[in-house]
């Protein structure tokens, strides 16, 4: 039950997570040229860390796969 209810955290998480990358890129426009690639990669790979506990918690306790 663990990995459907991850699945749709997931999905609203990184929905909410492009959006406001999104909607925060088109405001450095008034920035130096270099604020938005080192944004958009810190955007790119910052998403990681808020999933690690969400990935940690569906994976626990979970049987071992059967071949």
């Amino acid at each position: 039950m663990r990995k459907p209810i991850a699945v749709i955290v997931m999905l609203a998480f990184l929905a909410f997570w492009i959006w406001a990358a999104g909607t925060l890129g088109s405001h450095l426009t008034g920035l130096p040229r270099w604020v938005q690639p080192v944004f958009f990669i810190v955007a790119g790979i910052g998403w990681v860390l808020p999933m690690r506990p969400l990935l940690k918690w569906m994976n626990a306790n979970a049987p071992p796969e059967e071949d």
